[in-house]
């Protein structure tokens, strides 16, 4: 099965309608990745095949939990899922949040190749760091365990923002040690095409005075 292949199944599965060039975009992110391995270690992962389902569909598949008009990626890393998610929602505006300068630099490269016109790279520390305007959603994966996450980036969230976690299996302990002014919304459990492991997305969002 070719990338092409592999990809166009896996979105059929997730149910997802990319906006005109979103695949190609796509394809030509997992090129760019792969370009940019062999310089910097940006992902473990370097099989393009395992780059499309554990990267690309296992960002996607987050998607139809999300209905933001911003989204901040913390700690994107190599984009991850912030590309993907800005390439499949090209009205939303995305924010990547990465403050390694290595890291920073494939991001705005990738903006750029891509043009990725909804897309800003923020290379900062997420703690230190205060959005131009409120943020919808605050997205994190593989970033650090819920209760760090919340402190770390809970600042970010708008009025009626929340803070979404991509973790593997049920994170019973982490939800345990949550923080009082962080309320526990749900937990999704997510199947990504081709990826066996156990998916799940956390979400949450900062108590306010009324709750």
């Amino acid at each position: 099965m070719t990338l092409k292949e592999q990809l166009a199944q896996g979105l059929n599965r997730l149910g997802i309608e990319l906006p005109e060039n979103g695949f190609q975009r796509l394809l030509d992110y997992v090129s760019l990745l792969a370009k940019w391995n062999r310089v910097y270690n940006l992902t473990a992962i370097r099989e393009p095949a395992r780059v499309v389902t554990h990267h690309l569909l296992d960002s996607l598949a987050v998607l139809p939990h999300i209905n933001a008009d911003t989204i901040a990626d913390i700690g994107s890393g190599a984009g991850l899922p912030g590309i993907p998610l800005a390439v499949a929602r090209p009205t939303s505006r995305v924010l990547l949040i990465e403050s390694n300068h290595k890291k920073g630099a494939f991001l705005r490269q990738a903006v750029t190749e891509l043009r990725l016109a909804n897309v800003e790279v923020v290379t900062e520390r997420v703690e230190n760091w205060r959005p131009p305007c409120d943020v919808d959603v605050v997205i994190s994966r593989a970033f650090t365990d819920l209760a760090g996450f919340a402190e770390i980036a809970g600042h970010l969230c708008g009025p009626e923002g929340s803070l979404l976690a991509m973790k593997g299996i049920y994170p019973d302990e982490e939800i345990e040690q949550l923080p009082p002014e962080i309320k526990l919304d749900r937990v999704e459990r997510i199947e990504v095409p081709g990826v066996r492991a156990a998916r799940h997305l956390v979400i949450m969002r900062p108590r306010t005075s009324s709750q």
